[in-house]
């Protein structure tokens, strides 16, 4: 397509030539405006310019065939060169893993930015071997007991417990022993819903004796029947020989660990349970959840569990909203922190890590240059970027670009020529290129002297 020509303005070929006398006479044909001062020169340039003026004049009245033409004869179309802008680079997450023990997580919800981890580890550190688990028996306490005894959801009480003499005693026992208890009147009873959210969230381990017992008649049942349910759900690197945890030789690792929150953060009754910040039980006085971390940095469960030497654990589940289309969920673990303090600071930090990798990435500002229009007449023009775009980010995720191109209508000023397209892993961020200029129409001088370059 040429560029287009105005015919409104009347073009006779005595224009041509008045504009033509008016360049000899202005001697804009000799250097600086004057002719040198060589006589020899002058007399030939003279002479040059009277050849030139004559054979102009002859042609250009010459009925005006010419003129017309050259007038109206297309153009070629500018000359447009651009060139993709090279895509923003950014440097990769630093993922705080915690320094001491050993921890895992494994997320769920990102595979478009991490890729295919769900259901794996995703990140680790310190070793896979077995430690002692503290209190995050009692999740295991919890899920062995609802096997057997199942309650339709976190609404239905279940059977009732009826605690005696002996169970009164356990209070004194743990009590002994410095393990987490609650009250437990002699005579009372309890809801076995009641009894598992008293278990878990104030982490009473003679609750977890009790309640295991009334559910299989002894504890080394109990025990049978834990060993029984962990096989069965694939924790071969788990061991159980009590259900409070209060004996070190209640272990496991890291990963046997992130696959039993997983099964506990999809059970109808412990994850609400273990979600629950306090409970009331029917008379009882009210109780703290021990995990302090519930309900801050998206966190809802599962399990804290600390024991002297072994320092503390944190079984943990968390939701979080990181910009992305759906939030993340991620099941973690921390083993052997020096304090219950250092599990949920390293917790805290690393899954605040995980959200500080997720950016919004700038682009390209409004008004950068990637190309040009050019013509032979010397009207010019830029190809620019129409907007700021900036794109989802995870990491160091390569950013590539595409950019297409058309051929503009009017050539003027504000004119989409195309557009301009980032791709950051699932995310795109496009932005239309635009002229920036007005490529202008050739003068008649100049059509009229550049015959070989008309269409």
């Amino acid at each position: 397509m040429g560029v287009p020509y105005d015919m409104t303005t009347q073009h006779r070929p005595d224009d041509a030539l008045e504009d033509f006398t008016e360049l000899i006479r202005d001697e804009q044909f000799f250097p600086g405006g004057r002719a040198p001062d060589d006589p020899e020169v002058q007399r030939r340039r003279r002479r040059s310019l009277i050849v030139t003026a004559v054979l102009t004049v002859a042609v250009l009245t010459s009925g005006g065939g010419y003129t017309a033409w050259a007038v109206t004869a297309p153009v070629a179309d500018p000359v447009a060169t651009s060139q993709v802008p090279e895509a923003p680079t950014t440097t990769a997450a630093t993922i705080a893993l915690p320094q001491e023990g050993a921890s895992a997580l494994t997320v769920s919800g990102a595979d478009a930015y991490l890729g295919p981890v769900e259901g794996t580890i995703w990140v680790a550190s310190g070793t896979d071997d077995p430690r002692p688990m503290a209190s995050i028996t009692k999740l295991i306490t919890a899920l062995v007991v609802l096997d057997a005894v199942p309650l339709a959801d976190a609404a239905d009480p279940g059977p009732t417990l009826a605690f005696d003499s002996a169970d009164y005693a356990l209070y004194d026992k743990y009590y002994v022993m410095g393990a987490s208890i609650a009250e437990m009147p002699r005579g009372s009873s309890m809801s076995l819903r009641d009894a598992i959210a008293t278990m878990l969230v104030p982490s009473a381990s003679n609750y977890a004796e009790a309640v295991s017992t009334w559910a299989f008649g002894s504890q080394s049942a109990f025990v049978g029947a834990a060993r029984r349910w962990l096989a069965a759900n694939g924790l071969a690197n788990t061991t159980i020989v009590e259900p409070t945890g209060i004996d070190p030789r209640n272990t496991s690792t890291p990963s046997d660990l992130i696959a039993l929150g997983r099964l506990a953060a999809a059970h109808p009754v412990v994850a609400p349970i273990a979600a629950m910040p306090g409970i009331t039980p029917p008379g009882l006085d009210g109780m703290s959840n021990t995990n302090a971390l519930l309900g801050t940095h998206g966190i809802t469960g599962l399990k804290t569990g600390t024991l002297g030497e072994s320092g503390s654990n944190l079984l943990y589940t968390a939701t979080f909203d990181v910009g992305a289309a759906a939030p993340l969920s991620v099941v973690g673990v921390v083993l052997g922190t020096s304090s219950r303090d250092g599990a949920n600071h390293a917790v805290v930090t690393l899954l605040e890590s995980i959200s500080a990798g997720f950016t919004q990435v700038p682009l390209a500002e409004a008004g950068e240059v990637v190309g040009s229009y050019a013509t032979p007449w010397g009207s010019s023009a830029d190809m620019v970027i129409g907007a700021d775009p900036s794109v989802f980010h995870w990491s160091d995720t390569p950013i590539t670009v595409t950019m297409e191109t058309t051929e503009p209508a009017e050539w003027a000023d504000g004119e989409t020529v195309g557009s301009i397209t980032w791709t950051s892993g699932p995310h795109t961020a496009s932005a239309p290129l635009v002229i920036e200029g007005t490529i202008e129409p050739p003068t008649t001088w100049w059509r009229l002297t550049h015959p070989g370059e008309l269409g």
